[in-house]
Formats: structure tokens, C-alpha cells, sequence
């Protein structure tokens, strides 16, 4: 492919990326306020309901990353992906009880099978050199779709133009478009047939990647769903009309930082950058330990925007070069797989902990504890240099 066409590529796929976060995002800062407030669900149904969403996402990429190995095939998984997430929008504004929640938050996260195919394209497209680049572009058009959606969805509530419900309905229609992106406008190039259909073992992976993911697993224990962020800022005295803004100010910082830091980790390693979030995200939990004050949870959504905007293109991109090299689909699919599953105990503990002891700071010293072991045996990965 050429690189005017590998340029269009990355350009539909990010597109198409914007469309969707503009729609989910309509939705994701009043979701912990839908789930508790007007559905009645208490805080752990609320960190099971999360944590239920980043376990299902795991499967839904790991599934679909190693069955698009196996037949050779990515672009399905992209428009499915985004076709789903728009369903369960649909299903979320009928809902009545929380439990009616649990089948659509299953089909809205298994949308994501989308991820672990799309970023093995993306990959196969790129090169060392601009790899990072490429899947920084990608999460800062993903983060602007939210950014945008966000702002909807706050002058929408602001001036009472829709309920939760019709907000939730209206939120499906942006990822139908970027599904009809998907399928009309990306050309898949046929891959090779070889012993790649014979799928990913765990053998395959060496040791260097084995210990990226099992840092990695760690520091998914530790750090929590942005819902208990935002209700955390709520505890500390923010009304709900301001929680849509403060997830605007961590989606905006996140936006702008993602393709700096993708193309940082170009040149100086995707380690050292992967360090750095680390750093971020522990600085989120300390400062709310020792400050619970309106300026101190503003600095730690500017510091979690920071955090997740060095975290998400520059992680995949590791991933993506530590995997064997006919297996990138199933790799990815199964980094996000093993994440996931750590972030489902992670949020239920969040949650738990917060209702037995009344106070969110026990969470933030488990966060603490986990990121600095993360951090320390990151300091042992060793990075591939010569990947095409």
C-alpha cells in the first residue's frame, strides 16, 4: 500500500473513531449519576456494572483478535464493533432498573472487538519510525470525538433540551455513521495464509512480553473506572452539572497530549513514556489522599488527561511491536483480555471498599501500592528495535 493510501487509512479509521467517542461520550459523564441516582443502584452495583464493561471489552478483543488471525480478516470487526455500541445506547434509554443494564453494557463493551483488529492494521501499516505517531493521531481524534460529545452532552443537560433517556438514544446515531465509514471506505489488503492459522499460544510469547503483561495486570488492579473519579469530586462538593465538565477538562487534556506523546515515544521509547503515565497516575491518587479540595480533584483530572493521553497509544504500541510478528490481532486482543479481567476486581474492590468504610482513600492506597510495583518492573522490559 502507499503511503498516500496507508494516510487515508489511518485518516477513515480515525474518523470513523471520532463519530463513535462523540456518541459514547454523549453518555459517559452522566452514567454514574443514571446508574445511581436514577435507576437507585447503590456504589457497588456500580463499580460491578464498570468493571463488568472493561472484563467484557478483554473477551470481545481477545476473541475477536485471535479469530481475525485465524481467517485472515479485520475490517468485519471494525463496523460490527461500532454497530453494537450503537445498539446498546438504544437499550440503555429503556431501561428502568439496573438490571436491565447488565445485557446492554454486555453488547455495548463486546463492541470493542473493533479495537484489537483495527490496531493490528493500523500496525501493519506503520513503521517503527512513525508507529507511535500514527496510534497518537488515532487516540487524540478519538479523544476530540469525546471532547465534542461531551460539550453536547453538557449544553443539552444545561438548558434541559433532552432527558438522560432521549440523550441516550440520540448518542446511538454517530456510531451508525462511523460503522458505514468502515465498510465503504477502508480497502482490507488480503493477508497471507501460513501458520498463523494455527492461532496464538501461550508459547509464542516470550518472556519480555510476559512481563508486560503481567506489569501491566498489576497496574489495572490498581487503577479504577473514571466513574468513582467523578464521584469522588462529587463527595469532595462538585454539583452534578459540573461533572460533565470535569470530564471534559480530562478528555480535552488527553486529546491534546495523545499524538505528542505517541510521537515522543517515537524517538525517545515507548518505556520511558509508559513510565511517565505510571508517574501520573500515581500523583492522582496521592494528591487526593493528602488534598480533597475543589482546586485538587481539577488538578487531578488535568493530571488523569495526562495520564491516559501517554498511557493508550504508546501502550498499544508496545504491544504491538513486543508481539511475535504474525500475531499482532491476537496479541492485542489478548493484552486487552488480560487488563480487563484485572480491571473487573479492580472496580468491584473500589466499590466495596468505598461502602464498607465510607471513604474513597483506602481505594487510592491499593492504587498507590500496585502502580509503584507496575512502575518498578516496567524498569525491566526491554524494547525491540528493529520491527518494520
Amino acid at each position: 500500500m502507499s503511503k498516500e493510501q496507508t494516510k487515508s487509512t489511518i485518516r477513515t479509521f480515525a474518523l470513523a473513531s471520532f463519530l463513535n467517542d462523540f456518541g459514547s461520550d454523549m453518555i459517559y459523564p452522566v452514567w454514574p449519576v443514571f446508574v445511581s441516582a436514577v435507576l437507585g443502584a447503590d456504589l457497588t452495583v456500580l463499580g460491578f456494572l464498570d468493571g463488568l464493561g472493561d472484563a467484557i471489552v478483554s473477551v470481545s478483543q481477545a476473541a475477536s483478535g485471535y479469530v481475525s488471525d485465524r481467517i485472515r480478516k479485520r475490517k468485519v470487526f471494525v463496523w460490527t464493533g461500532y454497530l453494537l455500541g450503537s445498539a446498546s445506547r438504544m437499550g440503555y434509554s429503556l431501561s428502568t432498573a439496573w438490571q436491565h443494564l447488565v445485557p446492554f453494557r454486555i453488547m455495548d463493551r463486546a463492541g470493542k472487538m473493533r479495537g484489537a483488529p483495527r490496531d493490528a492494521m493500523i500496525a501493519d501499516e506503520s513503521t517503527r519510525e512513525n508507529r507511535g505517531r500514527n496510534f497518537g493521531l488515532l487516540r487524540a481524534i478519538d479523544n476530540l470525538g469525546a471532547v465534542c460529545g461531551i460539550i453536547v452532552c453538557t449544553v443539552v443537560l444545561y438548558f434541559g433540551l433532552l432527558d438522560f433517556r432521549k440523550l441516550f438514544f440520540f448518542a446511538s446515531i454517530p456510531s451508525i455513521l462511523g460503522a458505514l465509514l468502515i465498510l465503504f471506505l477502508i480497502k482490507e489488503k488480503r493477508l497471507a495464509l501460513g501458520r498463523i492459522c494455527k492461532g496464538l499460544s501461550f508459547k509464542d510469547l516470550d518472556g519480555n512480553f510476559r512481563l508486560f503483561l503481567s506489569l501491566s495486570a498489576f497496574f489495572a488492579l490498581g487503577s479504577f473506572s473514571y466513574s468513582f473519579l467523578l464521584l469522588i469530586a462529587e463527595c469532595i462538593g462538585f454539583g452534578v452539572q459540573f461533572l460533565p465538565l470535569l470530564y471534559l477538562l480530562f478528555t480535552a487534556v488527553a486529546s491534546l497530549v495523545s499524538l505528542p506523546f505517541g510521537k515522543l515515544s517515537d524517538k525517545i521509547g515507548r518505556s520511558f513514556v509508559l513510565m511517565l503515565s505510571y508517574v501520573l497516575w500515581g500523583l492522582v491518587s496521592l494528591t487526593l489522599i493528602l488534598i480533597q479540595s475543589y482546586w485538587a480533584v481539577v488538578l487531578c483530572f488535568v493530571l488523569y488527561g495526562l495520564h491516559k493521553g501517554a498511557l493508550d497509544p504508546v501502550q498499544r504500541t508496545l504491544v504491538s511491536e513486543l508481539a511475535p510478528r504474525d500475531y499482532k490481532a491476537s496479541s492485542l486482543g489478548g493484552f486487552q483480555l488480560v487488563v480487563g479481567l484485572c480491571a473487573l476486581p479492580s472496580s468491584l474492590i473500589t466499590g466495596l471498599l468505598w461502602d464498607q468504610t465510607k471513604s474513597f482513600v483506602t481505594s487510592l492506597y491499593l492504587s498507590l501500592c500496585l502502580t509503584f510495583l507496575a512502575l518498578l518492573m516496567l524498569l525491566f522490559v526491554k524494547e525491540k528495535q528493529t520491527l518494520n
